[in-house]
């Protein structure tokens, strides 16, 4: 809509009374710089493309200081320009005329303005220059102004920026020479009076970030230069070079253009911060209701760090990630649970959705950041329970959920010992000793236990971000550890728990699926299959186990990976073990779970008994196939 721009013929004559000198009309440019640049932005038509539009804003704002004294226009409203300068008033309309018709197209009838014309200075080399990325809403107000006439956009922006009524944008239009103010204003009409966005980083020229031009084609630009340099040297002829190439802006843009959702990623202004009290209304309960907690939260230099690590670690970082989690930078501004000091570490714990990442870098400034990744999409309200801040010295720092109200350190293999109170402070424990690394007897495996109203959860450190879930119970319909009961089912089975460390383990369940009683009537042997759960679905690790009456440790008796069994869509088990009496008698003792009908043993043991249970005279070392039939005909094989 080119027919409301700005006139080919003087400006009208408007009352003056207010003599500027150069001197004011410098201070007010000064002081109002980079309003100007941004008012002057703003009306450009965006054809020009943002690189090109930052340097022409300050060109047009810096050519428009005065070259004598010079009558400022009186304008009701606002005659003397911003804060009663009318050095600002002037300048402003220097600015707005030449935006405006830098705009015009050019003609073959007229000479080209100045403003028409590509900017001498400033001018850069060899880099690309763009405003910071804005929102969603920015990016979409950014569309909207670029089918508007300049006219229009000078209108949409003297009342956003310069707060002016109508009647005040329509003098300020007139006194520029704009042959149309009244359907201006119409057309600007047309676009919601989003101004507050006007105020973003989107349009703000003086805040910019720099991208090289195509260096291929800068290349090939500079052998053309040395060509036509040779060749003028030779001949005489002036040979027009190649314009500016394809950057960022162009249709074929290279790999490393802007991409404003990445880069707001990187923004840790763009950073999602929940209230404190979100979680008590939500209708989740996971990760994505804790609030940001920590002494750190407002660092932004810290914040700023720690997502550009996510999205480009460098070669001194440390990256561990969980298995099936990927380790790539986020798609949008994460979520910021925790920025503060955890021992001698700045630490940042960080949620986009799918992922925990853990930035830690050392309070000294010293090398040696590290980056944590674990998987934790599905996550629910016991899942989401607590988070590992940090590893000291053997002890283990969490953040809680902002639901747990008490938290406590167990031994799981003492259930009768208690639990030892820890005190939170602002959702962080005070250290407690992590499940023992050592080569020697398995003595103690220690646990956080969580309370959450009438709840209490047991969840333990497997070397990795986020704690795993124990429970106790048949498949399907697990119960939490917090019973004496379930806390007895554990212990002798507390160790086993380090042969799935660092598998990316979201939960392990403990069933007591059946107990036999010993041929050497020395008592009755449990047999228990734990199961590991993973956050990625796949790779549960099985593991069914025997317990016999005194001793500290149950004994592996199969093991498996990716089998259904003992889990919910198949909760039945079979199991065997080759087992030496008090009198040095071997025995082969199978069990099944409660809806085993039979099993046979074929191999180095033959022998069939009915019923879920199997015992039968052996040899040391014998070697047997265990098979069964539920009650309801279905076959079942053995573990392992």
């Amino acid at each position: 809509m080119q027919s409301q721009d700005v006139a080919q013929r003087p400006a009208p004559p408007s009352p003056t009374g207010l003599v500027v000198d150069v001197e004011q009309a410098e201070a007010a440019l000064v002081e109002h710089y980079p309003r100007l640049v941004r008012l002057a932005y703003l009306v450009l038509p965006p054809r020009l493309g943002r690189s090109h539009r930052v340097l022409t804003a300050h060109a047009l704002t810096q050519r428009a200081l005065p070259r004598n004294r010079t009558p400022a226009p009186v304008i009701p409203a606002q005659s003397t320009g911003r804060d009663g300068d009318p050095g600002y008033a002037l300048i402003r309309l220097q600015v707005l005329r030449a935006a405006l018709e830098a705009g015009l197209p050019l003609t073959a009838k007229a000479w080209p303005k100045r403003s028409q014309l590509p900017p001498l200075l400033p001018h850069v080399w060899g880099l690309k220059l763009f405003p910071r990325s804005g929102g969603a809403d920015e990016l979409a107000l950014d569309q909207r102004l670029s089918t508007l006439s300049g006219p229009a956009r000078a209108v949409y922006a003297l009342r956003g920026l310069e707060r002016l009524t109508d009647d005040g944008v329509c003098k300020v239009l007139a006194e520029v020479g704009v042959a149309d103010p009244e359907g201006a204003v119409l057309e600007a009409d047309g676009i919601p009076a989003q101004y507050g966005l006007l105020d973003s980083p989107e349009f703000d020229p003086c805040s910019l970030q720099a991208r090289p031009t195509d260096l291929m084609r800068r290349r090939q630009h500079l052998k053309a230069a040395l060509a036509a340099g040779a060749a003028l040297l030779v001949c005489g002829a002036l040979l027009g070079l190649p314009g500016d190439g394809w950057g960022p802006e162009g249709a074929a843009a290279p790999p490393y253009a802007r991409n404003p959702a990445a880069q707001a990623a990187l923004d840790p202004s763009k950073l999602t911060r929940m209230p404190p009290a979100a979680w008590r209304s939500s209708a989740r309960t996971d990760f994505s209701v804790w609030p940001a907690r920590g002494d750190l939260t407002g660092d932004e230099a810290l914040l700023r760090r720690a997502l550009a690590v996510w999205a480009r670690p460098g070669e001194t970082v440390q990256v561990s990630v969980t298995p099936g989690t990927l380790s790539g930078g986020p798609a949008g501004p994460p979520q910021l649970l925790y920025a503060g000091t955890v021992d001698a570490a700045r630490v940042v714990i960080l949620y986009d959705g799918l992922r925990i990442a853990r930035y830690a870098e050392p309070k000294d400034g010293t090398q040696g950041a590290a980056l944590d990744f674990a998987r934790v999409d599905g996550a629910g309200r016991a899942e989401a329970g607590a988070v590992v801040l940090g590893r000291s010295d053997g002890n283990v720092r969490y953040l809680t959920a902002p639901w747990v109200k008490k938290a406590a350190e167990r031994d799981l293999m003492k259930p009768r010992s208690g639990a030892m109170d820890l005190t939170l402070t602002d959702g962080v424990t005070t250290p407690l000793a992590g499940p023992a690394l050592r080569s020697g007897p398995c003595t103690s495996w220690n646990v956080l236990q969580v309370t959450d109203g009438a709840r209490t959860r047991l969840l333990t450190d497997l070397g990795e971000l986020v704690p795993a879930r124990l429970t106790t119970g048949r498949p399907g319909s697990p119960r939490e550890v917090s019973g004496a009961a379930a806390l007895r089912t554990w212990q002798p089975f507390a160790c086993s728990l380090g042969t799935v460390r660092s598998a990316g383990v979201r939960s392990v369940n403990a069933w007591a699926f059946n107990e036999q009683p010993l041929p050497d009537a020395s008592g009755s042997a449990a047999w228990v299959c734990t199961r590991a759960e993973t956050w990625r679905g796949g790779g549960a690790r099985v593991l069914a186990q025997f317990h016999t009456p005194g001793g500290a440790y149950g004994a592996a008796a199969a093991k498996a990976e990716n089998v259904p069994a003992c889990g919910e869509r198949d909760p039945h088990v079979l199991a065997g073990v080759l087992w030496k009496s008090k009198a040095g008698d071997w025995y082969l003792l199978a069990a099944g779970g409660r809806e085993t009908a039979s099993i046979r043993a074929t191999g180095g043991v033959n022998g069939v008994q009915q019923g879920s249970l199997l015992t039968l005279p052996a040899e040391q070392g014998a070697q047997a196939q265990l098979k069964g039939t539920l009650k309801d005909g279905r076959s079942l094989r053995g573990l392992g």
